[in-house]
């Protein structure tokens, strides 16, 4: 499939631009909403890529400064790059990252968190659309949900400001998942 086909505009130009202006590879750990649009299928918009890291920093600061909110590649696109500071991944999320797009980009690479990462990242905002992205996921995958909870017990919880309050959220998504897949067997 084409590049212009396997990415919707106006994020191909948008990564394309960005592509042209990196001077040497280009990692972007991506999260989020784009991360569940484009590699799992979920039809929801969205107009920010959510990176945790770009590297290296010398194209993270020139990537900041035309692809931001409000930047020149955001008045052109309408689309935006956020450097999410907030979301705690599991930490061996980096040994489970996959190229998003291989071969579309000369310099870029766009790399996703697995599934249950991406999920987890998802786990201290809880916000609604955060768990339609994470019913989705298990939908699709589907979730292994013992492994679920041993990826948040090792990798996440020790990491977490307030641990209690996500092990409840968690229990709460495993409870959803769960009533969604009996209600899926019983249509």
């Amino acid at each position: 499939m084409p590049p212009h086909e396997q990415i919707p505009e106006p994020w191909f130009s948008f990564l394309q631009e960005l592509d042209e202006l990196a001077t040497e590879t280009v990692r972007m750990d991506c999260i989020g909403g784009f991360v569940v649009i484009m590699l799992h299928g979920l039809n929801r918009t969205t107009a920010d890529v959510d990176v945790l890291e770009i590297a290296p920093r010398s194209m993270a600061d020139a990537f900041s400064r035309v692809a931001m909110l409000g930047g020149p590649l955001f008045q052109k696109y309408g689309v935006y790059l956020d450097r999410v500071t907030v979301a705690q991944p599991p930490y061996e999320y980096e040994s489970r990252l996959q190229e998003m797009f291989p071969g579309v980009f000369r310099r870029l690479r766009l790399m996703a968190l697995d599934p249950y990462d991406l999920a987890l990242t998802k786990l201290e905002r809880n916000i609604e659309r955060d768990r339609n992205d994470v019913r989705h996921l298990a939908r699709l995958i589907p979730f292994d949900l013992d492994l679920l909870r041993e990826r948040y017990q090792a990798e996440l919880r020790p990491y977490l400001g307030n641990p209690k309050r996500e092990d409840l959220t968690l229990k709460l998504w495993i409870d959803a998942i769960e009533e969604d897949r009996a209600d899926a067997k019983l249509r």
